[in-house]
């Protein structure tokens, strides 16, 4: 398979396979299929937190990683999947309870910011493509950059527990799938560790079916917890359009989603990193155009009733455990989201997941996430026996936990927005200032 603008990849059949490089195209496709079930977890968890539909996020995922592999020209291995950073800004900004999963009513409004939001990310990307990228790592050196992906999920870490405030039911059922997906992190070995959050929702959802449908435990605390219900699966068909929504374009919204922006950068700039680091190929030169893919996606996802879309750790933590780095597997992958998008049989299915098996996998996915911010930080050696360090790790994880929001004029941010601007501030700043060391 060769094109003038794309790369030649050549047939490999065992060992490293570089992403211009491939396997036979049965084992190619069956990689793609294990990416498109690797991102499937999160990317379906997203837009059910936010009340958007869950078939046309997934369907745009895959609309989404193909647009960013033409645009990369088949160079950037990487799965554009449903990004969390919207979740709480898309929440202030509609007014939506987060994890009621029910239809979000103000939705077209957050279709608007998500496009311009993109449009955004995509003209950051544009300048450094023109201008280069040095001003980037300036500006959001990897201390800045682990506090922002950190505060993504401590910002929500109120919303994982809500449903274990409101009823003792869904708390136990809540501790039965964080439990699960513990044990599978820890106790399991090959594909179900790499899809532990896959199979850790799968195995609670059948553990609940079980106990509340089956044996009737619903809890004696007044609230209880519903059984599962398939009369909507039997109802809907195999293949059919999901339920796209146009956007509408409001100032207040906008101003609260747009600053996502430059949270994606930050979450982005480390997943390049981190694909530089296992395929031990340059991305410096690809940063820029990478961004604008990314951002476009997301511009389109957004006109259609989607999620914004970030590159996802998940398929990059596919490819550091197999080694097989090839491009043409995000093709497959992407073809694969798409075909399960144009399914309102599967999106029905997804809707029969038990809310207190999504609350527990909430927990866990905010908690990685969290993680994830702090994995930055040791990986590049990030020293916090300099105070300034210190100082915008801790001002940023307690104003993005304590969701400290801030209003000048008509821009009002959220924690997630004011956390981002103020690790951002603090290092520019700190930057003026010599070396201190901690007990000095």
């Amino acid at each position: 398979m060769s094109f003038k603008l794309f790369p030649h990849w050549v047939e490999k059949h065992n060992g490293i396979i570089a992403p211009d490089e491939r396997l036979p195209v049965g084992q190619t496709a069956l990689m793609g299929l294990q990416h498109a079930v690797s991102m499937f977890g999160a990317t379906m968890l997203a837009p059910l937190l936010m009340g958007f539909d869950p078939n046309v996020a997934i369907l745009m995922s895959g609309v989404g990683t193909l647009l960013f592999f033409l645009l990369t020209r088949g160079e950037v291995p990487s799965y554009l999947g449903s990004s969390f950073a919207f979740i709480a800004p898309v929440g202030a900004a509609t007014g939506y309870k987060i994890a009621s999963f029910m239809p979000n009513p103000n939705m077209p409004v957050a279709l608007g910011g998500i496009i311009v939001c993109g449009l955004l990310y995509a003209a950051i990307g544009f300048l450094i493509k023109i201008i280069g990228h040095a001003w980037v790592e300036k500006i959001m050196p990897p201390v800045v950059t682990g506090s922002i992906v950190a505060v993504i999920g401590l910002n929500l870490a109120s919303v994982a527990v809500m449903g274990a405030k409101g009823s003792n039911s869904n708390a136990w059922y809540m501790a039965m799938t964080v439990t699960c997906v513990a044990v599978m992190s820890v106790f399991t070995t090959g594909m179900l560790r790499r899809l532990l959050v896959l199979f850790g929702l799968l195995t609670s959802t059948l553990l609940y079916g079980i106990l509340v449908n089956g044996l009737g435990w619903r809890g004696d605390d007044g609230s209880g917890v519903k059984p599962i219900d398939f009369s909507k699966v039997k109802e809907a068909v195999w293949v059919g359009l999901p339920h796209f929504s146009t956007p509408t374009f409001d100032v207040t919204a906008m101003l609260v989603i747009v600053p996502v922006a430059v949270i994606l950068v930050a979450e982005n700039l480390g997943h390049l990193r981190a694909v530089q680091a296992i395929t031990g190929r340059e991305m410096d030169s690809k940063i820029g155009v990478a961004f604008m893919a990314d951002g476009l996606a997301t511009m389109l996802s957004g006109a259609v009733g989607g999620t914004g879309v970030t590159t996802y750790a998940e398929n990059i933590g596919v490819m550091a455990v197999t080694k097989i780095y090839s491009t043409l597997a995000f093709v497959f992958a992407g073809l694969f989201a798409i075909l399960i998008g144009f399914s309102p049989k599967m999106g029905a299915l997804i809707q029969t997941i038990p809310d207190p098996v999504m609350g527990g996998i909430s927990i866990v996915v905010f908690g990685l996430i969290a993680v994830t911010g702090a994995k930055i930080w040791v990986d590049h050696d990030v020293d916090f026996s300099q105070n300034k360090n210190l100082t915008v790790a801790a001002v940023t994880l307690i104003i993005g936990a304590g969701n400290f929001g801030l209003s000048i004029g008509d821009l009002k941010l959220d924690g997630m927005g004011v956390a981002t601007f103020a690790a951002v501030l603090l290092n520019a700043l700190f930057k003026l200032a010599p070396k201190f060391d901690l007990f000095d």
